[in-house]
């Protein structure tokens, strides 16, 4: 199998995001059933954060514990990316000594040349652009909960940053609507935007919410707007999401927040808490997507047991 790259949910096809997130499912069924399956003993993987994780990190660590391998984390203090190495150099000696690389970085350009670069496969795990591991859970926790995303309206409220442009990416990748509302000053990338097949801006957030299937929001000020938070909370303030502006979705709406929340913020400070928010099993899927992508690169499309477990 010739090496493939995970930067962005526009590598793959929609039938190959089909069959990684129909694995995805079939390992949270293993887990709850306390499984062992370990497919990829002997591999070892990368883990760069340059910036800071919790889900994607213990994700993607205790997923390769759990099939097997072995993780090597590495953050700016512990390697010489933070005293200047080139990247390209670095690229090369990672492909000697792992078999994959995850890597949490602000630039996407610099993930791009770790990836032409590397002969191993690079997986993004969040830039100030993309973050399409997270995708890949959200989604799945939908189709567990209401079935098939296709055709479905999702909000997406806040800042048009890497969460909203990942959303664009998803919903012409899984063919659902998509209405974002975000301050003027923080709109989506406007190239990302004009090539989302499904994606439109709205005025109001109740606009967006309207009869949405999802609502969906994130911090106002994400890694890289350190400095900006007090400015951020007045522009973003008619954007939070409360029960009240959930009420005017439809009733069997879905929450979801990447977490971590500012409550009291972007979200009320009960919203979490409320029976239509899903939270906690979207940031559980993280393990088994992100388990489920790890096995899709290293050992290839398990297509004829996708649905196995």
């Amino acid at each position: 199998m010739s090496k493939r790259d995970f930067l962005s949910l526009l590598d793959f096809t929609q039938a190959e995001l089909h069959d990684l997130l129909e694995r995805a499912k079939a390992y949270r069924k293993m887990h709850e059933r306390g499984e062992v399956y370990q497919p990829l003993i002997g591999r070892t993987a990368a883990v760069i954060m340059q910036l800071n994780s919790t889900r994607t990190r213990l994700a993607f660590e205790a997923g390769l514990a759990q099939m097997g391998a072995h993780a090597v984390f590495l953050s700016s203090k512990d390697s010489q990316m933070g005293r200047g190495e080139p990247i390209e150099d670095l690229a090369r000696v990672l492909s000697e000594m792992v078999d994959i690389v995850m890597i949490r970085t602000l630039e996407q350009d610099d993930m791009q040349r770790l990836a032409d670069h590397a002969s191993i496969p690079v997986i993004n795990a969040m830039s100030s652009l993309l973050h399409p591991c997270q995708l890949l859970a959200d989604v799945q926790t939908f189709e567990e909960l209401r079935g098939p995303i296709k055709g479905k309206t999702v909000a997406f409220l806040g800042d048009g940053y890497n969460m909203c442009h990942s959303y664009i990416n998803a919903s012409t990748q899984w063919d659902f609507e998509l209405r974002i509302a975000c301050p003027d000053a923080h709109q989506p990338n406007t190239d990302i935007l004009a090539n989302g097949h499904n994606a439109q801006r709205v005025a109001t957030a109740r606009e967006a919410v309207a009869e949405a299937d999802l609502v969906v929001t994130d911090v106002w000020s994400s890694m890289g707007h350190e400095g900006q938070e007090s400015k951020r909370r007045s522009t973003f303030e008619p954007y939070q999401v409360n029960e009240q502006l959930l009420d005017q979705a439809k009733p069997d709406v879905l929450f979801m927040h990447c977490l971590p929340a500012h409550r009291g913020e972007e979200v009320s400070a009960t919203l979490l808490d409320d029976p239509r928010s899903v939270v906690w099993q979207e940031a559980g899927n993280r393990l088994h997507s992100q388990k489920a992508l790890v096995e899709f690169l290293l050992l290839g499309n398990h297509r004829s047991s996708a649905t196995a477990g």
